[in-house]
């Protein structure tokens, strides 16, 4: 990897990011329309406060528990307190914000930081891409595909 590639080199300036504040439903669907499966979290003064990505949902998804079904004599019954619960989970994860499931440890990297410490950083905390700041302010993103695209292109093959 050529050392002298520096981060700004290859990020994307025009990044998908999401508020704390913003609600689940909003953000799975931005996700969706921009082919992307996650983004940086920013505040209001643009300080990168955390990461969100399609795992994040997931997992919030799956905290769900189903209600309580039982056969008595050939006749299913719902148990009434085990939909009450499921209702209220469900209220909670539909209704739920990005700041309540985001990576709040997010990391980060400079946009005078080396692609090779950018692939390092992403290898050691198994993320897929880097959220670029300055100052702690969100300025770009890199991802794998960057990097590799770098790559290619330093080998000649592009």
């Amino acid at each position: 990897m050529p050392r002298s590639v520096l981060v700004r080199q290859v990020m994307t300036t025009d990044v998908v990011t999401f508020s704390p504040e913003e609600p689940i439903d909003d953000a799975m669907r931005r996700l969706g329309e921009h082919g992307v499966d996650g983004g940086p979290v920013i505040n209001a003064d643009g300080h990168v406060v955390g990461v969100l990505t399609t795992d994040d949902l997931l997992v919030q998804e799956t905290k769900l528990h189903y209600p309580t079904v039982v056969s008595l004599f050939g006749a299913y019954l719902e148990l009434p307190s085990s939909h009450r619960r499921f209702e209220e989970e469900l209220r909670r994860a539909v209704g739920a914000t990005v700041g309540e499931v985001m990576h709040v440890k997010a990391v980060t990297c400079a946009e005078d930081d080396t692609l090779e410490r950018a692939a390092t950083l992403m290898h050691e905390r198994h993320v897929s891409r880097l959220p670029v700041t300055r100052e702690g302010r969100l300025v770009g993103i890199v991802a794998r595909g960057d990097i590799i695209k770098a790559l290619i292109e330093d080998s000649g093959g592009a």
